[in-house]
């Protein structure tokens, strides 16, 4: 995969919505989800950073700032704190929330925050350790699947759970190719922050399907990540 992944809006749009819904559980209205053209919001190799602007079912608006994090780092509240500094100097006047999602296969030793002299730093973090993904895989719902691969497998073949959310998303949305490709696009991004080398690559089967492939940049209407 190379160093960056080039994602319509639309993934973009609709992976945001699924993280704070389905994982996050935050109250907010999903037509609301503006899309930030900030350099925040890139996915690469490994991580991924999303920066969005959302509204809670008050009706007051907010960023939302989403990191998936496979591997633990100390450096992580110096770089959430940086993030942001950085997001709140380009838009200012918005309330920023931040979350940290862990997907990692060690135990989770990252802290939430970062105190200070004078001052105390904090982040919301979910470890995904702790989702237990058949909750996801029995909703059999696209948005719950493709979350689904973020999750730590246990003892299940990650080849037989990936294979199944591929089939069910086909199964569940083949009369609707353009949805389907708008599903199999979150769930190749996703995928990206798992390192799945020693049992299945997932970018390559994507590559083996043309009809799966993710849009590329035309005027504005897609994002480079």
């Amino acid at each position: 995969m190379p160093d960056k992944d080039i994602v319509s809006k639309e993934t973009i749009r609709r992976l945001a919505v699924d993280l704070a819904t389905w994982l996050l559980k935050l109250p907010i209205d999903p037509d609301s989800l503006e899309v930030l053209a900030t350099e925040h919001q890139r996915v690469e190799d490994r991580r991924a950073d999303l920066v969005v602007k959302l509204r809670d079912r008050e009706g007051e608006s907010f960023l939302l700032h989403i990191e998936i994090q496979s591997n633990n780092d100390a450096t992580m509240p110096v770089r959430m704190m940086r993030y942001m500094t950085d997001i709140l100097l380009a838009y200012p006047g918005l309330p920023l929330r931040q979350y940290l999602i862990y997907i990692g296969t060690d135990p989770l030793t990252m802290p939430e925050g970062l105190d200070g002299p004078d001052f105390r730093y904090r982040y919301g973090v979910l470890d995904m350790h702790r989702v237990d993904c058949r909750h996801l895989l029995e909703k059999d719902s696209p948005d719950a699947l493709v979350l689904a691969i973020l999750c730590h497998f246990g003892n299940r073949d990650p080849r037989t759970v990936v294979n199944h959310i591929y089939t069910r998303l086909r199964a569940l949305l083949g009369d609707n190719p353009k949805r389907f490709r708008e599903y199999v696009g979150i769930l190749h991004v996703l995928s990206g922050n798992r390192d799945f080398r020693s049992c299945l690559d997932i970018r390559n089967l994507l590559r083996r399907r043309p009809n799966c492939a993710l849009l590329r940049c035309d005027g504005g209407e897609n994002c480079v990540m």
